[in-house]
């Protein structure tokens, strides 16, 4: 049987769970660890729904530039956007749904969301909040409640996608309700419900029920609040 939740807003992290922008990620870091000396795969299993600077910060040998590196590397991030595309059924499901229902809330930087959304060709929503709008980056509810005030939403009937330790926990710490995208198995996706991709996810719009979001490989799911 599917799994079937009620929501007043979908809440969607962008990098992993509408976007595939693993390629781009990785050459990026890859040039960073290459300036630096530093091992890729240890930058890699830190920095994903981590903000760039905070990545670089914990990376970076001592004495480095973090706010003239990470601008480096946002500018790397921006101009590269190649192998970049939509988490398949994405562009779909978000055609589903109102506009002033859905946002995204991302570790990026404004400008790179912009250009990673165009290059999967998905639409940019009304509400993005970005790494440049939030003082504190995930785990720090702050971006998720930033989008459901903007969306004049409760935060607790907020369902939010996310593929990303730091993001689940922010997400969690929000008191919305983290649905897991892809194959993250961290302990905070331990027992939420669970999706592949969007290929089957459904969501139909009405006055009375708000958002109707059917997942079509439910999980065991906690209580919601």
């Amino acid at each position: 049987m599917p799994l079937v939740l009620t929501a007043q807003t979908l809440l969607f992290d962008m990098d992993g769970t509408l976007v595939d922008s693993t390629a781009a990620v990785e050459r990026t870091w890859s040039r960073f660890a290459g300036r630096h000396g530093l091992d890729l795969a240890v930058i890699l299993a830190s920095a994903h729904g981590q903000r760039t600077a905070e990545t670089v910060a914990a990376h970076a040998p001592p004495g480095t530039d973090v706010a003239a590196e990470t601008a480096w590397l946002v500018a790397q991030d921006v101009a590269d956007t190649g192998g970049t595309v939509a988490v398949p059924g994405a562009a779909r499901l978000l055609a589903e749904l109102p506009p002033d229902r859905w946002a995204v809330v991302t570790s990026a930087g404004r400008e790179l969301a912009e250009r990673r959304m165009a290059a999967a060709g998905l639409p940019l929503p009304e509400v993005l909040i970005s790494a440049d709008d939030v003082l504190e980056g995930k785990p720090s509810p702050e971006g998720f409640l930033a989008a459901a005030e903007r969306l004049g939403a409760d935060p607790a009937r907020a369902v939010v996608f996310e593929d990303a330790e730091l993001g689940l926990l922010a997400a969690r710490a929000a008191g919305c309700f983290p649905v897991v995208v892809g194959a993250h198995d961290g302990p905070a996706a331990q027992g939420r419900p669970r999706v592949a991709d969007y290929t089957g996810v459904t969501c139909v719009s009405s006055p009375q029920d708000g958002l109707r979001l059917v997942l079509p490989a439910p999980a065991p799911v906690p209580a919601l609040g």
